[in-house]
């Protein structure tokens, strides 16, 4: 068996098909390789106990613990009966619940005393942390073999403690490692071995045996600074050689033209741009002015003008020759671009039309839903040059979609679009057009370096003049109901100031199919039961619910309309139009309003359910107040526990308006794999052992070490180690493109 092969060996074959396919399903991990890299989440040693007070709501865990008591409850007038046992670890106490027919077993076997094993999800009830029907491991077995055997397993070794699923513990885990454990010595190291040696690193074979078995700490250490320094330099070297790719491609340099569209723009604004927004669009015409592609990152604080600068870039390029495409993720999005550019642009947007500027040029809408006479208008626009800029959804990708000269792409939002779909509106340059990719989500500086590594990095972090603050506060509406009752006081009052307010919900509510995609009454009766029991475990509050109520009670007499993403888009862009004239006091919408809509004279938000948003989306909401003179207000409306993790996220919200702050504790709350998944970096997600925040150092290290590499040797070709493993991360269309360069 050569070297490469045993990694990619299917794990059927080695553990049987039962376990293998559980692994597959549950846990994503289908090769020799996949289970290699499936390292432990954390080691116990025998005899020290787990903290119990620390666990996580809602993971699986794995805690290991003394039996404390153990008692059987009946209940349903004898008809059925329940096990309940206590566990300690000296400091803390965790509850265990059987029933039924799953009572007879573990009653036998978990008395007082005994030491186990136990996995499961960790929930409350009556405010007390417990385990339902965990599955466990005795390792003080009452048989004198069986005794020995656990002892000699665990005794004064570190135990590894493996991301397990409710189908595959994580001692079951353990033992498929040892299986594979041998292939070990076949990995491929991708490091090159003076970069190896010359950072005093562990071998990787020795790395993968020291973390999964483990014999004092300092392996362990050992093995996790190998194997981060693997993950972050693969990534990099990734990253680099397509950076590298990019500069290899030609483009026309598009350079800022004297007395042209930019200049009269420029001239007619009602205020001074921010030193920023200079700062970052001088940035934006060096590279424009370069014969290689732009490939740059704006982000920026909520409201700081960053579709501000983007125009100021589409304007360079039209007075250039070019034409520029700004691809936004929604309709309700690309709609109000598309009203807010053409009203910053006056006649200038009106190039070839009747009382247009002769300087101007045409700024045309492309959408999925247009009729068909103003979509063939709009193409033809496009083909022929007399539209410069074009504002759209997805519809610009579409094959039928061509343009005269496409000198500018700009991405809004990227988060909402893979690397394929940039590149897809990309290719209907002549050359490669320039880009300019925009977010409105912070991000720190090692996911700059990670999801966006392509990339160049510009950072708008100054919020205009005349930007108001935002006051935010948490009502507890579970706890204190009278709170909630003055939130809608507070927004009628914003409305009788002559203001408007938003109302969000995380979900639209007009049919029963949304609730976990059941269908009919059978699904809102069982919501319903749900709510009773357990108002943690209702579905998530609706627009079209809300506003009904308030239309009846809290808010009677005012205009309160909907907004969400099944309207049709005639009727969204109507809602979205009247409540930008005022005509509307109250919007109540999904997050179909979270970037891009803005609405000066709307100075209050009320967020239902807050607590089943994220932090960046609650920063992104909370940022359509305050847009104006007026100072905006977030109400963030919560029934969650007030020691729960969803109300310290709430409360982190209501105490900072810094995105930056916010968006590394998000990041600290989700898993890597959703920041670095291949929606936006084109690769699989490969971290196991790196954390984008805690390695700050190694990321930056690794990715200056990647640089050097991929200039010296672009392809690789002295290295065919490290292009093996790049392989192996990078998806087939990722590689191919990469190779282009």
């Amino acid at each position: 068996m050569d070297r490469v092969s045993s990694f990619d060996e299917p794990l059927k074959k080695l553990l049987g098909g039962a376990t293998a396919k559980v692994m597959a399903e549950h846990l994503d991990l289908h090769t020799v390789g996949d289970l290699l890299h499936h390292y432990p989440r954390r080691y116990e040693e025998r005899g020290k106990l787990t903290a119990l007070a620390d666990l996580p709501l809602d993971e699986h865990v794995t805690v290991l613990a003394q039996v404390a008591d153990a008692r059987i409850l009946m209940f349903n007038n004898g008809r059925g009966k329940r096990l309940e046992v206590t566990l300690t670890d000296g400091s803390g106490r965790l509850q265990l619940v059987f029933f039924g027919h799953g009572v007879h077993k573990p009653h036998k076997e978990l008395l007082p005393g005994r030491q186990a094993m136990f996995a499961g999800k960790v929930s409350v009830f009556n405010r007390k942390m417990q385990l339902a029907h965990p599955t466990y491991q005795l390792l003080d077995a009452s048989d004198a073999d069986e005794a020995t055997e656990a002892v000699d397993a665990f005794a004064g070794r570190l135990l590894p403690i493996y991301p397990a699923c409710k189908q595959l513990d994580s001692w079951r885990i353990a033992k498929a490692v040892d299986a594979v454990l041998p292939s070990a010595q076949d990995a491929v190291d991708p490091l090159p071995v003076s970069l190896r040696e010359g950072r005093g690193f562990t071998p990787l074979p020795e790395a993968l045996l020291k973390v999964h078995r483990p014999q004092t700490k300092a392996d362990v250490e050992d093995a996790k600074a190998r194997l981060k320094w693997d993950e972050a330099f693969v990534l990099q070297v990734a990253l680099a050689r397509r950076r590298y790719a990019d500069t290899q491609l030609p483009a026309v340099a598009r350079r800022p033209v004297a007395d042209g569209l930019l200049d009269a723009f420029d001239a007619k604004l009602p205020f001074t741009l921010t030193e920023g927004q200079e700062k970052v669009s001088k940035e934006i015409f060096d590279d424009l002015a370069t014969e290689h592609p732009m490939h740059r990152l704006l982000q920026g604080e909520v409201g700081s003008g960053k579709t501000m600068v983007a125009l100021r870039a589409m304007l360079t390029v039209v007075d250039a020759g070019g034409q520029a495409a700004m691809l936004a993720p929604t309709e309700v999005l690309a709609q109000q671009h598309h009203r807010s550019i053409t009203e910053m642009m006056g006649e200038l947007a009106e190039g070839g039309m009747l009382g247009g500027s002769d300087q101007g040029t045409k700024v045309v809408l492309l959408t999925g839903s247009m009729g068909m006479a103003a979509r063939r208008q709009a193409l033809l626009d496009l083909v022929t040059g007399e539209a410069g800029i074009v504002i759209g959804t997805h519809a610009l990708i579409e094959d039928k979609v061509q343009f005269h000269d496409l000198g500018l792409v700009v991405v809004d939002e990227q988060h909402r679009f893979g690397v394929e779909q940039r590149d897809a509106l990309r290719s209907k340059g002549k050359q490669p057009p320039h880009l300019l990719v925009m977010t409105a989500t912070p991000i720190p500086r090692t996911v700059a370096m990670t999801v966006f590594g392509d990339l160049e990095t510009s950072v708008l972090d100054q919020l205009p003049a005349g930007r108001s603050p935002i006051a935010s506060h948490v009502v507890p509406a579970k706890d204190k109901p009278h709170f909630l009752a003055r939130a809608w006081e507070r927004v009628a009052e914003e409305v009788e100031n002559g203001h408007q307010a938003y109302v969000v919900c995380p979900r639209i509510g007009d049919d029963a199919e949304e609730i976990e995609g059941k269908k009919g009454k059978a699904a809102k009766k069982a919501s319903a039961k749900a709510s009773e029991e357990d108002p943690e475990k209702r579905p998530p509050l609706a627009v079209l619910e809300i506003a009904d109520e308030l239309r009846k009670a809290a808010l009677a007499g005012l205009s309160v309309e909907v907004l969400h993403g099944r309207m049709h888009p005639d009727e969204k862009d109507d809602v979205m139009r009247r409540f930008a004239a005022g005509d509307v006091d109250v919007l109540v919408a999904t997050t179909v309003i979270e970037v891009g809509v803005n609405v000066p004279n709307a100075t209050a938000m009320v967020i239902m359910d807050a607590d089943r948003f994220g932090v960046s989306q609650l920063h992104q909401l909370r940022g359509r107040v305050g847009r104006g003179s007026a100072p905006g207000l977030c109400l963030l409306v919560s029934e969650a526990h007030e020691a729960s993790p969803a109300r310290a996220r709430l409360s982190a919200v209501a105490a900072t308006l810094d995105g930056f702050e916010l968006s590394r504790i998000d990041l600290e709350q989700r898993r890597e794999g959703d920041v670095l998944g291949q929606a936006q970096s084109g690769v699989r997600s490969s971290l196991r052992m790196l954390t984008v925040i805690d390695d700050e150092e190694v990321i930056a290290a690794a990715r200056e070490e990647a640089v050097a590499i991929v200039a010296a040797d672009p392809e690789l070709e002295h290295l065919p180690e490290l292009r093996t493993v790049l392989a192996a991360l990078l998806d087939k269309d990722r590689e191919e493109y990469l190779d282009k360069g």
